[in-house]
């Protein structure tokens, strides 16, 4: 019973019924592009004598990387059984006999993901792109709900968290993993990779595993090893490039990286690294969402301690690299852990911001969560750095003008208000219970125990006599002037004679201190006992507008110096100065392929008119993948507004944000966004 070899005259792949079915058709349907361990179809027209059951071979080889191995999972010949085998590269036939052949074909659920080529007999090659299925039970990124695999895989758009632990401010991104060009991108990040160009073969197979294409993304997302996408400055001169505030989306990054060879892209700072990578993850398939830690911690030496050295000023003296940032963004990705011992499946932290090697790279993660939860910190990877990053302890020692230096008394938690996008709205979830257990808990006490954190283990709470503290203003908007407090409190039984200094610097949001911005130093300060003072400062914005970073910030120091113990303690706070409310109003009704209007105003809160004011506006689906830019010619007096009309038309149906900046000369990078739903 000789089978015939079927003749393929010609084919059609069917890319809009199979991205569709694959939800890939939002990177557009000129391509065939599907996910693992689920099936496509591919019709073939015969040249001649029909398909019969049983009485005709069709032989199938799957290929992909440069050195294509049956061994390594990167090759598979396979012909045609009755019924599809969804654990292993299969095809069946699922029409009835004839001249035309539906064919369908299945990869395994942990086939490597990337460019596959597809050769049909002695007929035709085939060419397809591979991604990862969270949709599948057999794949390792498998997510069983629904919205959150709307959110964390499908969503173009989302909410980063920068500012303060006191004053978070949402920022929008538009991720666009689907616009045009950018999976293409992505691709090329894995291709560039130096483990790819070092041994291709073996990274071609290296990619069924989403451990190993994280720690690749957390080495490519930043440039320092590699060509990697983007180069981070955290200084106030972005000469050569841009400010890593001015960008709105990663699309703009990814395929100025893409045309321009490679070449990285400038400047990026974490939210960024963090946005790119998440872009990245998403478009590949891997769910993954945008973290922020407010009070993150930066240990170089490994010890979890920061020393902190302050004047007799109360004012940061830059004495070690250890850090505490005001905030860091990093990215979490959903996957299983078959490499460690049960239990620790799930979000996986990974860090594109480059800050420490590991394994002699600048790349962090992927570290499940509970690993840092638990203080297990041998589970791979760079779990001693994350967990600093959130439960360091921070001493503040005083260097005085002799040279000798002194420890003083001063509270800052690191690690606080850990958070993230909410699934399916705008609201801001708080996962803090996902990297720490409660404050002075039983089980925080164990990890410490684990992670071997004696410094955290040994702490009394000391009960100090006297009581320093900083409140602020109920509103600290750019452009006014407004008051601070320092609050002093004396629960001794004795009178006390002290010494106040009270500062404020600009800062940028990683701690690099700047200009002063107002000082106060009060030589006697007499305290009853159970008394309270507070020492207003005055912020001025003719003092503290030349001085402030895009980050808006200013460190808040008072010192207390005890004459007659000569104790010392110290108060610091970070706050954010508000930027005005940009608002968008679309007119018309938002139609698939119907031209729209946004109405943009921005009013001036500065008491100086703004000069070069412009608006910049993209969105996924929504700008046809464009920045549109518009100019305003006139100056915008103090109280007036900055108005503009946009015109845009939007090519899919669904919710998606129109992320907005503005920028001027005094005014820098204020973002707005509106959620527009098209019927």
């Amino acid at each position: 019973n000789a089978q015939d070899s079927l003749e393929i005259a010609r084919w059609d792949l069917e890319c809009e019924f199979n991205n569709t079915d694959h939800r890939t058709e939002l990177n557009g349907v000129e391509q065939l592009i599907v996910r693992r361990g689920q099936p496509f179809t591919i019709n073939l027209h015969l040249r001649s004598g029909g398909y019969k059951p049983g009485g005709s071979a069709l032989n199938l080889t799957v290929e992909t990387g440069p050195q294509p191995s049956d061994q390594y999972g990167t090759r598979a010949s396979f012909g045609l059984i009755d019924q599809i085998d969804t654990s292993r590269w299969s095809a069946a036939v699922t029409s009835p006999p004839g001249y035309m052949v539906s064919l369908s074909i299945c990869s395994p659920p942990d086939a490597p993901i990337g460019r596959w080529r597809l050769t049909l007999g002695q007929g035709g090659l085939v060419e397809f792109v591979l991604l990862y299925n969270p949709w599948c039970t057999g794949d390792v990124v498998y997510m069983d709900s629904e919205e959150k695999l709307t959110e964390y895989v499908l969503a173009q758009d989302g909410i980063i968290y920068r500012g303060s632990w006191k004053y978070l401010i949402p920022t929008p991104w538009n991720f666009g993993q689907f616009e045009d060009g950018i999976l293409e991108a992505c691709l090329r990040i894995l291709e560039m990779n130096p483990k790819c160009l070092r041994n291709p073969g073996k990274d071609a197979s290296g990619r069924k595993n989403p451990i190993y294409v994280s720690r690749v993304l957390s080495a490519m997302v930043n440039c320092n090893d590699d060509k990697g996408v983007l180069l981070g400055r955290w200084t106030n001169d972005y000469d050569g490039g841009v400010s890593p505030l001015s960008w709105k989306g990663s699309v703009e990054i990814l395929r100025n990286w893409d045309t321009n060879a490679c070449q990285p892209v400038r400047f990026g700072q974490c939210w960024v690294f963090a946005a790119v990578a998440c872009s990245v993850s998403r478009a590949l398939g891997i769910p993954c969402r945008v973290v922020t830690n407010y009070n993150s911690a930066h240990d170089t030496n490994s010890n979890l301690v920061i020393e902190r050295y302050v004047d007799e000023n109360g004012q940061l003296v830059q004495k070690s690299r250890d850090m505490i940032w005001n905030y860091h963004c990093w990215v979490e990705n959903w996957m299983t852990r078959p490499d460690l011992k049960p239990g620790y499946d799930g979000w996986q932290a990974m860090d594109p911001t480059p800050q420490e090697k590991s394994e002699g790279v600048y790349c962090c993660g992927p570290i499940p969560l509970k690993a840092i939860k638990e203080g297990e910190l041998t589970y791979k990877y760079d779990a001693p750095f994350v967990f600093a990053e959130v439960n360091a302890d921070v001493h503040t020692f005083m260097k005085r003008k002799d040279g000798s230096t002194e420890k003083i008394i001063s509270s800052v938690q690191v690690g606080l208000k850990i958070s993230t996008k909410s699934v399916g709205s705008d609201r801001r979830e708080d996962i803090t219970h996902l990297y720490k257990y409660p404050e002075g808990s039983d089980e925080e006490r164990e990890a410490f125990t684990k992670a071997n954190h004696q410094n955290k283990l040994l702490q009394q709470q000391t009960n100090a006599g006297l009581l320093i503290a900083i409140k602020v203003s109920a509103e600290m908007k750019k452009g006014c002037d407004f008051d601070v407090f320092a609050v002093v409190m004396n629960n001794t039984p004795n009178g006390k004679k002290c010494r106040l200094v009270f500062g404020s610097r600009a800062v940028s949001y990683n701690g690099i201190l700047g200009e002063n911005c107002g000082f106060k130093d009060l030589l006697n300060v007499e305290l009853a006992p159970g008394e309270e003072k507070r020492v207003p400062l005055r912020m001025n914005y003719s003092k503290y507008a030349e001085n402030l970073t895009e980050d808006n910030l200013i460190r808040l120091a008072a010192l207390l110096l005890d004459y007659g113990t000569r104790e010392a303690y110290l108060a610091v706070r970070n706050i954010v100065l508000e930027n005005p409310e940009i608002k968008v109003r679309i007119l018309g009704e938002p139609k698939e392929n119907r031209k729209l209007v946004a109405e943009i105003t921005l009013q001036n809160p500065l008491p100086v008119p703004l000069q070069n004011c412009c608006f910049t506006v993209e969105g996924s689906n929504l700008t046809g993948g464009q920045i549109i830019t518009e100019k305003l010619n006139s100056t915008v007096e103090p109280g007036q507004d900055a108005k503009v009309k946009i015109y845009f038309t939007p090519t899919h149906s669904g919710q998606r944000k129109l992320v907005v900046d503005f920028d001027s000369n005094k005014l820098c990078h204020v973002k707005g966004y509106r959620n527009v739903i098209i019927g």
